[in-house]
């Protein structure tokens, strides 16, 4: 028998795959598991997922951890996930359909422009929710299952995200997070901070809204049914939880006024941590996950999504080998330049009917020169976003990275390259699950998110490259408006 140690467990609903940790509460990491799935296209424009799948993969990885750590005292639980999402649920919580994903869906075209002509105009919105109305916009989504499906619709009375249906599932608690209530646009008002009644009954009549507290709030603790599924311990607290990008901006502390996480994912994600509220139409203005933050943030529709298409094209050879193919291909990729717009495109340009572009192919270009050009095309979706930052009124003095993306150094590099900025790189970018159990463990022991997770090296630009990377860049900015009639054209084909 081994000596005990008290962890805390963080847990994370992503795009491609659910992990969690336990962490001691002083910030070791001493296991993680994860559990890969895959979302589902029914057509074009719809991203969903099964809302039971969440909850699954929550008590399966709790059984691995609790196996590979048999003397874990887990002694408080914070969750995280994907969003802003809309599962509808009826009165027992039973959901009445698939839940419908955050931007990368873009469903509700229609229900963005009748709403926002009703409400009164894109600045009204923007005015009291801090964001005008897109594809990243929860209300719109419910809307939408109202109008289209509205015998499901009449089912439903509750509204969940994978993480207020994970803290659902473990405490029977109602609860939903003030970051994730600020992008159910337009149903949330950022000044209040309070559900915005008059908008809120309009675009989801019928449903009761959970109620809001912060992301390191305790929700409730585990009940004894839920500790019977799960394996853990009845009665420890649960964290109310929020979105996996700002839990993992509180995963590398990187939720100071001034700081930038980039989130390198399946999506590219930034947030901003600023003083007061920005409002932009490129951008989300958001509460923040951490007591009385606020954010400016944006988000790109797919990275590592491309990278993994174009891994399944290559045959599936390992990542480890199309990295050192692309760091073989000079900067610039030996003259291609990609749009990454593969599923439309969220910030900044907000068009959903936005498309792939790879230009400059020759037949003497390798995988590697591709493979590189994908990297590259999201690292000036990146500068492009902190140039729409700041035009807004962002403040960025630190940029902090995390995600799967920064394992190894050829695409963080290549991001500063062409950004010119350096990058903090942490000790641990495991992620959002991290953020949660580092949020957890301040309800049993306080401490700082950069005592858990101090930065270990800063990478900095490659001045040569980045001079190359300007021209590149100019070229990339071009591309969009000189091929957006053409891909517009061809994304109405795609939808029939």
């Amino acid at each position: 028998m081994g000596i005990v140690v008290q962890v805390s467990f963080g847990f994370d609903v992503g795009t491609s795959s659910s992990k969690g940790v336990f962490a001691t509460l002083d910030g070791e990491l001493l296991a993680m598991a994860k559990r890969e799935h895959r979302v589902d296209r029914p057509q074009p424009g719809h991203v969903e997922m099964d809302p039971t799948l969440w909850w699954q993969e929550f008590c399966s990885v709790a059984e691995e951890l609790r196996s590979e750590v048999p003397d874990a005292d887990v002694v408080c639980v914070g969750v995280s996930g994907m969003g802003p999402c809309v599962s509808l649920a009826d009165a027992a919580g039973t959901p009445v359909r698939p839940a419908i994903l955050y931007g990368v869906d873009t469903r509700s075209t229609e229900q963005i422009a009748s709403l926002t002509e009703e409400l009164g105009g894109a600045d009204a919105i923007l005015s009291r929710c801090g964001s005008v109305l897109s594809s990243q916009a929860a209300g719109p989504k419910i809307q939408w299952v109202a109008e289209e499906e509205p015998e499901t619709y009449e089912r439903a009375e509750l509204l969940f995200m994978p993480a207020s249906r994970l803290v659902w599932e473990l405490t029977g608690e109602y609860v939903l997070d003030h970051q994730s209530a600020s992008q159910c646009t337009p149903m949330y008002d950022i000044e209040a901070r309070t559900w915005y009644e008059p908008w809120a009954t309009l675009v989801a009549p019928g449903l009761t809204l959970p109620r809001l507290a912060w992301a390191g709030e305790v929700a409730g603790t585990v009940s004894e049914e839920a500790a019977t599924q799960c394996g853990l311990p009845a009665g420890i607290p649960v964290v109310t939880g929020t979105i996996d990008a700002w839990a993992e901006a509180i995963s590398v502390d990187a939720h100071n006024v001034g700081d930038l996480m980039l989130m390198y994912g399946t999506t590219m994600f930034f947030i901003n941590t600023i003083e007061t509220v920005v409002r932009s139409h490129e951008l989300w203005g958001t509460i923040g996950a951490l007591h009385n933050t606020r954010n400016v943030a944006g988000g790109m529709a797919t990275s590592g999504a491309i990278t993994g298409w174009l891994r399944d094209l290559f045959g599936s050879p390992d990542y480890t080998d199309l990295l050192a193919e692309a760091a073989a291909s000079p900067a610039g990729a030996d003259g291609l330049v990609m749009l990454p717009y593969f599923a439309g495109e969220r910030t900044p340009i907000q068009d959903p009917d936005a498309r792939g572009v790879i230009a400059g192919l020759t037949v003497e270009h390798t995988r590697g020169d591709l493979y590189r050009a994908a990297l590259e095309a999201t690292a000036f979706g990146v500068r492009h976003n902190i140039e729409a930052i700041e035009s807004a009124g962002g403040r960025i003095d630190r940029l902090v990275c995390v995600g799967g993306g920064t394992q190894g150094d050829v695409w963080p590099q290549i991001v500063s390259d062409i950004t010119g900025r350096p990058q903090v790189i942490p000790t641990y970018t495991v992620g959002a699950s991290y953020g949660m159990a580092w949020l957890a463990s301040c309800t049993i022991k306080q401490s700082t998110a950069a005592e858990w997770n101090p930065p270990v090296r800063t990478l900095r630009p490659n001045a040569e490259a980045k001079q190359r990377y300007d021209h590149m860049y100019g070229l990339y900015r071009s591309l969009y408006d000189a091929t957006v009639e053409q891909v517009h054209s061809l994304s109405a084909i795609q939808k029939g």
